[in-house]
């Protein structure tokens, strides 16, 4: 009898009834007496001509149900690994394919030959990008223009990056290790972003971000309010990530007036959410701009510029308020949880991109007297092993 693929490990590979760990085999496949695989109904021909090479959608071989159940056990396993059971979990919310709003590409000049794309699995080697099933489609067709300005301002064999950004206005790019050097590069970037309706376009040539083309302030939608998109500021992957996030949060924090958002960004939830909201963040830029939109458009959001990991909010201050929002870096948030645990807040909404930082600040909150009411995972990075959810606690 063969053995058959039960499940995807942590890494994405597919592990047998037997226990063995198998790169590319999705549930449903079975392993043939020689070693080979016989593919079974959750596997799909992956779509990107780069799978298997490029060091990003490790999934694309599965279907949307293996993907999901994935997603799903990579957070149950977190919880488990704590001594905690997983709670309500909602079905998990998939971004569609070509969605990615914001991506970060690699450049290099060598010769004649310009390489722009992802670096392979495991190494610093570049894939030369001729499609993304990921990248939202604005940015992909900025792709085959950039291979012609890029040699005017790259060095030879000096690699370089570029972020873009889908923002109000279009695309926000931003290029840092190039040199403009002389008019001929002065015109050809001021061509090239009037060409293609760019929002911004930025240079870093070893000073910092300076931007070389912004017609008008650029900024990005948040629950209705436009908030000013600082160079390199955090944004959630995709829109539909971002909403089914926002609506997972919302959902939980119910008719809650007084609410803290902790590690808040530019204001994705303050902005999203009813009531007043005390926003604070630690990265100035992002608060800034939170603190200018809300002075226009949004009176019932207040900010704090504060170093939530050196400086928390104590169970005092947080005891103020009817219910917590936040969403930490990938390092979790412990030095604010245990402070958390000791308040008297009725209600949190923990919004996490790492089930293990998640899980282990989930074990704080639970000891501290919270229960753990639901979790939505979110694919907002589809195919990728990269899993993010909205959990629920509220005092026992």
């Amino acid at each position: 009898m063969n053995d058959m693929i039960l499940r995807l490990a942590a890494r994405g590979d597919g592990v047998s009834a037997a226990g063995v760990h198998i790169a590319g085999a999705a549930p449903g496949d079975a392993i043939g007496s020689d070693g080979a695989l016989i593919r079974g109904e959750h596997y799909q021909q992956p779509p990107c001509p780069h799978y298997g090479r490029c060091g990003g959608c490790q999934l694309q071989h599965v279907d949307d149900a293996s993907y999901a159940t994935y997603l799903s056990d990579r957070i149950i396993s977190g919880l488990a690994a704590q001594g905690l059971d997983a709670p309500l979990m909602q079905p998990p919310a998939l971004s569609p394919p070509r969605s990615r709003r914001r991506i970060a590409l690699r450049a290099l000049k060598q010769g004649k030959r310009l390489v722009l794309g992802y670096a392979e699995a495991g190494s610093h080697t570049l894939i030369d990008l001729r499609d993304c099933p990921v990248m939202h489609p604005a940015l992909l067709a900025l792709i085959a223009p950039l291979r012609a300005l890029l040699p005017l301002l790259l060095r030879e064999r000096r690699p370089a990056e570029l972020r873009m950004t889908l923002a109000d206005q279009g695309v926000d790019l931003m290029m840092s290790g190039v040199e403009a050097e002389g008019l001929a590069a002065a015109e050809a970037i001021i061509d090239f972003a009037g060409k293609h309706k760019l929002a911004r376009l930025s240079l870093d040539e070893g000073y910092g971000p300076a931007a070389r083309w912004e017609p008008q302030p650029v900024t990005i939608s948040l629950g209705g309010v436009a908030v000013g998109l600082p160079d390199g500021a955090f944004l959630q992957a995709t829109a539909e990530g971002e909403q089914a996030l926002i609506g997972a949060v919302r959902a939980h924090l119910g008719g809650a007036t007084r609410i803290a958002d902790l590690f808040a960004g530019l204001g994705t939830f303050a902005f999203g959410l009813d009531g007043q909201v005390h926003a604070v963040e630690g990265a100035r830029d992002a608060i800034l701009a939170l603190q200018v939109a809300a002075n226009r458009s949004r009176p019932s959001v207040s900010s704090d510029h504060r170093d939530l990991y050196r400086r928390p909010l104590t169970a005092a201050e947080l005891s103020r308020f009817d219910a917590v929002v936040l969403d930490p870096p990938r390092a979790g948030a412990k030095e604010q949880v245990i402070e958390l645990a000791a308040s008297a807040v009725p209600r949190i909404a923990y919004v996490s991109c790492n089930p293990a930082t998640f899980a282990r600040d989930a074990r704080l909150l639970v000891d501290g007297g919270y229960r753990l009411d639901v979790i939505q995972p979110v694919g907002q990075f589809r195919w990728s092993t990269h899993a993010e959810l909205a959990a629920g606690f509220s005092r026992a």
